[in-house]
């Protein structure tokens, strides 16, 4: 599968160069559109709808993200504008977003980790 986010950005060897930005409305790559679960806790929920993500029953609010492929990994970083806010940020709401190449969905932050599996409705 190739993945493309806009010109350039990837290298050969499938690091990153350079994320991109994309503001909130902007769609989340379709690998990661859907209802997820958590594989060690099927009550936590991640659902993800276009440029929304809903985290264990709340709406995250982030500003814009970066999306990129590290080896093979779909990346997306949630980020805030607000620079005197961003600690408090990092620490309510998931701010990384990975699908490895192996097809695993983890979402994490500074303080939780945890890998989800796909909901088919």
């Amino acid at each position: 599968m190739i993945v493309s986010f806009g010109s350039g950005g990837i290298s050969e060897e499938g690091k990153v160069d350079l994320m991109e930005r994309f503001e909130r409305l902007v769609p989340l790559p379709d690998v990661m559109q859907g209802r997820w679960v958590a594989l060690d806790d099927n009550a936590s929920e991640l659902i993800i709808s276009g440029g929304e993500i809903n985290s264990f029953g709340s709406l995250v609010e982030y500003d814009y993200k970066l999306i990129g492929i590290e080896d093979g990994a779909t990346i997306v970083s949630l980020k805030t504008n607000d620079t005197d806010q961003e600690d408090a940020f990092q620490q309510a709401n998931i701010t990384e977003l990975v699908i490895t190449p192996e097809g695993e969905f983890h979402a994490y932050n500074v303080s939780f980790s945890s890998q989800f599996v796909q909901v088919i409705d």
